[in-house]
């Protein structure tokens, strides 16, 4: 049993949209990761995801409307539903997420992350 400063995980990398393993629980992974600019329209068919927000702003935008989330919120985006996270400035977060999620969903593209790193 070890506490994790969020920050100093944050602080071990400057890459967007390449998450990193910073915890595992109940099948679930924990996930610090960077994001700026926009990301790709998809959706996961089995997994329903959170995404935490510790600093800036990130839009999520989905079909029918956008959703700004600002730090100190978090969105829960539910299994089908088609969405893209959108960072116009750099933002941090946490994603809590089953295992077996693909960072692209339905998606597979140079984007995609199959094996992430734990730190």
């Amino acid at each position: 049993m070890q506490k994790v400063n969020i920050q100093e995980k944050l602080a071990s990398f400057s890459d967007y949209w390449n998450p990193r393993i910073v915890g595992e629980l109940n099948g679930q992974h924990v996930k610090a990761t960077k994001l700026k600019g926009e990301f790709i329209w998809h959706h996961h068919d089995h997994e329903d995801e959170l995404f935490l927000v510790i600093k800036g702003k990130l839009k999520m935008e989905f079909r029918e409307k956008t959703v700004e989330v600002n730090p100190g919120e978090f969105i829960i985006v539910p299994r089908g539903v088609e969405h893209k996270p959108v960072a116009d400035e750099e933002v941090e977060l946490l994603l809590f997420e089953p295992a077996s999620t693909l960072n692209t969903g339905n998606v597979e593209n140079e984007r995609t992350r199959k094996a992430l790193e734990k730190i």
